[in-house]
């Protein structure tokens, strides 16, 4: 049997919000080049090196350590099991979330580049939580795996 219509509209949705969060920074990493004071190692630094590690910790943390993955799997069934993802709503209420994420660390650069904090912090944020975005994409496909799930969902 093939998977249900409304679990693959579900995984869609995880894949798409992981794909406009990549966007969105990308975004805001060039406009941090463009436009904030310093050399170029500390905008490396604060825009990719740190961030990548605190993006690498969210993903190894959530995929690695039993009780994270086991919550966030449980979390992730929840949400599909209620529909979360599966209407043109609260699609647009994730990335509502996403583009709320993108005006902050935007306005953090503006702040940055006009004698406020560099926002080393904002980026590193935001890198955990593109983080843990991968480990849901990647433990839906989990969640496909598993025999006695694979069943609840292809009946659904």
């Amino acid at each position: 049997m093939s998977l249900s219509r409304s679990w693959q509209t579900f995984r869609r949705m995880q894949d798409s919000v992981l794909a406009v969060a990549g966007l969105v920074y990308s975004g805001a990493v060039i406009q941090a080049w463009r436009v904030l004071p310093g050399p170029g190692h500390l905008k490396l630094e604060r825009t990719a090196l740190f961030p990548g590690m605190f993006l690498a910790l969210s993903l190894a943390g959530a995929l690695l350590a039993p009780p994270l993955r086991a919550a966030l799997m449980r979390h992730l069934w929840i949400s599909y099991r209620t529909g979360f993802g599966q209407s043109v709503i609260s699609v647009l209420g994730g990335v509502g979330v996403l583009l709320g994420m993108a005006v902050f660390i935007f306005w953090q650069i503006h702040d940055g580049t006009h004698g406020g904090h560099y926002p080393g912090s904002a980026f590193s944020g935001y890198a955990a939580g593109i983080g843990l975005l991968v480990a849901e994409s990647v433990l839906v496909r989990r969640i496909e795996n598993d025999p006695v799930l694979r069943l609840r969902i292809e009946d659904a």
